[in-house]
């Protein structure tokens, strides 16, 4: 091997040490592999950078700018609602998350499947008191067995059919042709993952779920008369399991109903009291159909999706103390409204407008963002901070942010536009429509990810480049010698190999042409090897680099990278015994 390629190997091997034995973060450990490469001159600036420029990387960064709008409009809490239904148990909210993106991802892109369920699993998570650690890589490896059961299921089958079409055109594969493999993979794999993710998968809670005393808010919701929770019970509109949140009573016509059952039914009009910590009540404002009950909400100047909710302590020295919620005109004096109110853990069974305020009550008020510049310094309040991502949702905005997701999908299913210019509309129109705004979407943008997406872009195009995966394979398949089966065995794990550390695409455009090559050799079809690596490339479990929606539930999971390859390796185990049993049965040689 070449200088170039021994460095490219050193620096690759550098890079799974610090990820899988430090707490280095892996978008400084990536850019600094691609560095050291590119200091080197392995690779020259516009090598290096390849992966900022790739199509892949721009379409991560708009799908999340066109996620931010779902979100922003209570898009997601519908599409939870809608697809993710109450679990009963662990293996129950698994199978429901997995089943449904398997079978979309068969015939949908799996990237924008992966990047609109993030928050809606994120969020679902925390209504039923589940682990997110325990459903984020479920749902990334469920994207990607659901897209080997199809041609069109993944970018790499398409990839090596253009092969088959170039090379071996009476060879090409139909829409459904890989469902014999691709299927029973998929069914042995999501097995595998109920059975053993309990003990494979990490629990990792959020910091609200472990706080011991967290602060609990009164705050009241009015059922809206012509909203969708209208003869619903409890249990439907989603409001038994809210997070650290509690529907102590409901008050109808005057009367009070305690000990509310999950059967009542919802009628126009109900004043819903709710206890909880903050965390929640944000929940709780983006349900549709709920708004809060004190009518000044909706007499600030404001239009409520540019407003947000503002934490702020009474001080000892403030004119509200011992005045009322009500009485001390606060709406005309702050230009904000109390929605909930938190003393000192205790819960404070008055109507919010009958609270009287006390020296150290904590206010939850809705605003507009100046109030905290405003306020900061006030002799009023002891600490005023806004809460970050806390607009109430867009709701009158829902449809038409779905109907952008759905027409997104749709130009890309038959083909009118290509998955970047499809994002990019998409986020535009996003935009464009003020179902989010700019500094939101700006926010919005995970900028780890897609630094550790073209950084590895760029790592894989060293190997290639410097000639070092090219030895490697040809290594590899030198130990076949004249058994067609175990090429076929060398040129899945070669593949599965390269995938785990380059693109997918990228190790099945290296790999079909040794493949071929071999094939014609052995004087057989070069078939089952085509199919082999179409299952190899797309089949990558054991990092998060192997496959985009690995690295995307990376952070919303909590996960290291030590967690892929638990439960990363043995699936790829299992998957290649499947694959390699099945392919030569009905692909012969």
């Amino acid at each position: 091997m070449t200088l170039d390629a021994w460095l490219t190997l050193v620096i690759l091997i550098a890079i799974l040490g610090l990820l899988s034995f430090t707490k280095v973060a892996a978008d400084l450990v990536f850019a600094g592999g691609l560095t050291l490469l590119l200091f080197l001159g392995v690779l020259n600036p516009q090598e290096a950078l390849v992966g900022f420029a790739n199509e892949g990387v721009a379409t991560v960064g708009a799908l999340y700018i066109v996620v931010t709008g779902l979100r922003e409009t209570g898009g997601i809490a519908w599409l939870s609602r809608k697809l993710l239904r109450q679990p009963s148990s662990l293996m129950d909210a698994q199978l429901k998350v997995m089943l449904p993106v398997a079978l979309m991802s068969a015939f949908l892109n799996n990237t924008p499947v992966v990047a609109m369920l993030i928050p809606a699993v994120g969020d679902w998570s925390k209504k039923f008191r589940l682990s997110a650690s325990k459903l984020m890589i479920p749902l990334s490896y469920a994207a990607i067995l659901g897209g080997t059961c199809t041609l069109i299921g993944t970018s790499t089958n398409l990839v090596v059919n253009g092969f088959l079409l170039k090379e071996r055109p009476e060879d090409a594969l139909g829409m459904f042709d890989l469902v014999w493999v691709g299927l029973p993979t998929m069914l042995i794999s999501i097995a595998f993952i109920l059975v053993f993710s309990r003990w494979l998968l990490p629990d990792r809670r959020s910091v609200v779920s472990q706080l011991s005393d967290p602060k609990e808010y009164s705050i009241e919701m009015l059922v809206d008369a012509a909203g969708p929770l209208v003869g619903q019970s409890i249990e439907e509109a989603g409001l038994r399991h809210l997070q650290h949140l509690f529907l102590i009573e409901i008050e109808r016509k005057g009367k009070i109903l305690a000990a509310v059952s999950p059967t009542e039914v919802l009628q126009a009009g109900d004043r819903l009291v709710f206890v909880g910590v903050v965390d929640s009540v944000l929940e709780l404002q983006r349900i549709r159909g709920l708004s809060p009950a004190t009518d000044q909400v909706f007499k600030l100047e404001a239009p409520r999706s540019s407003r947000v909710l503002i934490e702020a302590v009474i001080s000892h020295t403030s004119p509200l103390i011992d005045t009322s919620v009500r009485e001390n005109r606060f709406r005309s004096a702050y230009d904000a409204v109390v929605i909930a109110v938190a003393r000192n853990g205790e819960r404070i069974k008055q109507k919010i407008g009958d609270i009287i305020l006390k020296a150290g009550d904590t206010l939850l008020l809705e605003a507009k963002p100046n109030f905290v510049e405003t306020h900061r310094n006030s002799n009023n309040f002891y600490l005023v901070s806004a809460l970050q991502d806390s607009s109430p949702p867009r709701f009158d905005r829902i449809f038409i942010a779905l109907g952008i997701l759905i027409a997104m999908v749709l130009v890309v299913s038959f083909n009118l536009l290509s998955m970047l210019e499809a994002s990019f509309l998409a986020a535009l129109l996003m935009l464009a429509s003020r179902t989010c705004s700019a500094d939101v979407a700006r926010r919005s943008i995970d900028w780890q990810v897609l630094i550790v997406i073209a950084s590895a872009f760029g790592i894989g195009n060293a190997l290639q480049l410097s000639g070092a995966a090219s030895v490697i394979a040809n290594s590899f398949t030198r130990l076949g010698g004249e058994s067609a089966y175990i090429n076929l065995l060398i040129i899945y794990v070669v593949t599965a190999l390269f995938s785990s550390v380059i693109t997918n695409n990228a190790a099945a455009v290296l790999m079909f042409p040794i493949a071929l090559s071999i094939s014609q050799d052995l004087n057989v079809s070069v078939l089952p090897f085509a199919v082999a690596i179409m299952m190899a490339a797309s089949a990558s479990f054991a990092t998060p680099i192997g496959y985009q929606t690995n690295l995307m539930v990376m952070g919303p999971g909590g996960y290291k990278f030590a967690d892929y390859l638990k439960i990363g390796l043995p699936l790829n185990f299992i998957t290649a015994m499947s694959a390699l049993i099945v392919i030569p049965l009905v692909w012969g040689f």
